[in-house]
C-alpha cells in the first residue's frame, strides 16, 4: 500500500541545482560585510549540505559574526533563488513515478520558508506532504531529528518502509541514526567514496534511486 511507503528527499544536489544561487549569495555577503575571503568557489561547494552557520565558520568567519552573515545570506537568497535554481535531470519524472507508490517529503538544511515558494516555482511542491527545514528543528542533519520529525508528521507506523535519498554523507548518517534505509546519489556535492562509507546503495540520480527503492522493496 502507498501509505506504508515513505521516501524522504534531500534538496540541494538531490533534486535541485542551486549552486549558482548559493555561491553568489556567499560572495555577496563577503562583500557586504567586508570579509576578505581568500578561498575559491570550490571551497564553498564542498560545504553545501551543512547549515549556513557551520559553512561560514568553516570558511573562516569569526563565531561572533556568523549570524550576521547568515542573515545577510538569507536576505539575498530570497531575491535570487528563483532565477538561479533549476531542477536536476529527470526530477519531475522521478517524483511522478515515486508518487504512484510512496508518500514523499523533503528533509533539508535550507530554510523551509524560502524552500516552499522555490518548489512551487519549479512546479514540484504538490508532490510533497511536508518540508522540514533548518528552522523546524534544533539539530540539523546529520542528526536524526529532522527525519524523526518528518516521520512523526507523516504518522509513521511500524510497518512503514522508509527511505532517505541524498547526495552527501550528512543525509546518509542521519538516515542510519534514524534507523531508516538510504540511497546516495552522485548528481550532487558528495564524493562517491564518502557516500559508500554510509550506505550500500549508490546510484547516479534520484530517478535511479526511486527505481532501486521500488525494486528492493518489491512494491
Amino acid at each position: 500500500m502507498k501509505e506504508n511507503n515513505i521516501i524522504l528527499f534531500d534538496l540541494d544536489g538531490t533534486l535541485i541545482d542551486s549552486t549558482n544561487a548559493i555561491i553568489s549569495c556567499f560572495r555577496h555577503t563577503f562583500e557586504e560585510l567586508s570579509y576578505d575571503f581568500q578561498g575559491e568557489d570550490e571551497h564553498i561547494k564542498k560545504l553545501i549540505g551543512y547549515p549556513l552557520d557551520i559553512m561560514y565558520k568553516d570558511l573562516g568567519v569569526e563565531d561572533e559574526r556568523v549570524w550576521d552573515f547568515v542573515d545577510a545570506y538569507k536576505q539575498k537568497y530570497r531575491t535570487v533563488s528563483l532565477e538561479q535554481t533549476t531542477l536536476l535531470e529527470e526530477v519531475k519524472e522521478c517524483l511522478e513515478f515515486a508518487s504512484k507508490f510512496a508518500r514523499l517529503s523533503i528533509v533539508t538544511t535550507k530554510t523551509a520558508l524560502y524552500t516552499t515558494p522555490l518548489l512551487k516555482h519549479l512546479d514540484i511542491l504538490h508532490y510533497f506532504e511536508h518540508i522540514i527545514g533548518r528552522e523546524n528543528v534544533e539539530n540539523p542533519k546529520p542528526h536524526p531529528e529532522p527525519i524523526h520529525k518528518t516521520l512523526d508528521l507523516m504518522n509513521l507506523n511500524k510497518t512503514s518502509n522508509v527511505w532517505m535519498v541524498g547526495d552527501t554523507k550528512l543525509d546518509l548518517i542521519a538516515a542510519n541514526s534514524a534507523g531508516v534505509n538510504s540511497v546516495g546519489v552522485l548528481c550532487g556535492y558528495g564524493e562517491e567514496d564518502s557516500l559508500k562509507e554510509h550506505t550500500q546503495h549508490i546510484v547516479q540520480n534520484s530517478y535511479e534511486a526511486v527505481k532501486l527503492i521500488k525494486n528492493i522493496s518489491k512494491i
